[in-house]
């Protein structure tokens, strides 16, 4: 059984998406995330990947996260590789809530040590690290919708729609795997 969290955001969709489809936020809102190394031009479109590191300094383990589903504004699936540390899924599932949304992560290990694991010992830390997660999206995505209404919104003015895409067999193997 897979982590999950939901937290309410004020926000739209495409505020979010918006803040999803840029590669280079990524080590802003996702919790272990350093620093980006790259950005596939064709991101956020299926298949392409963005390539950033884990830990700290002198200690960094480099990752690439590609991007296995992308349908804004209801859906995105993500699929985590760092190393050793092994593969997982990551699904967000967005729904209008009131007059913003309600944002849920859930997060599976299919890899590596994690996944050898029982659930009782990854879940509560993926969940908690989640948690966080979501709060720096939302800070993100309020902030973008507070520009919007402003009338300052200068960088991504809308959510991208890139074109036909697909993940490589192995995201999309995993992704069955994990079942969410």
């Amino acid at each position: 059984m897979a982590a999950r969290n939901t937290r309410l955001m004020r926000c739209t969709p495409d505020d979010l998406f918006a803040v999803l489809s840029d590669g280079w936020l990524y080590p802003v809102w996702v919790v272990g995330a350093a620093r980006m190394r790259d950005v596939d031009p064709e991101w956020p479109q299926e298949g392409a990947r963005i390539h950033h590191s884990l830990g700290m300094w002198p200690v960094m383990v480099h990752d690439t996260t590609e991007m296995v589903e992308w349908d804004p504004p209801r859906c995105v699936r993500l699929r985590p590789k760092a190393g050793p540390l092994g593969r997982g899924i990551i699904r967000f599932d967005v729904r209008a809530h009131g007059d913003g949304i309600a944002v849920t992560i859930v997060e599976e290990p299919v890899t590596g040590l994690p996944a050898a694991l029982p659930g009782l010992l990854w879940r509560p830390v993926l969940t908690l690290r989640n948690h966080e997660c979501l709060n720096r999206l939302a800070f993100l995505a309020e902030g973008r919708r507070e520009e919007r209404e402003r009338g300052e919104l200068e960088a991504r003015p809308e959510t991208p729609n890139p074109a036909e895409g697909a993940p490589s067999p192995q995201a999309e193997s995993d992704a069955r795997e994990s079942d969410i």
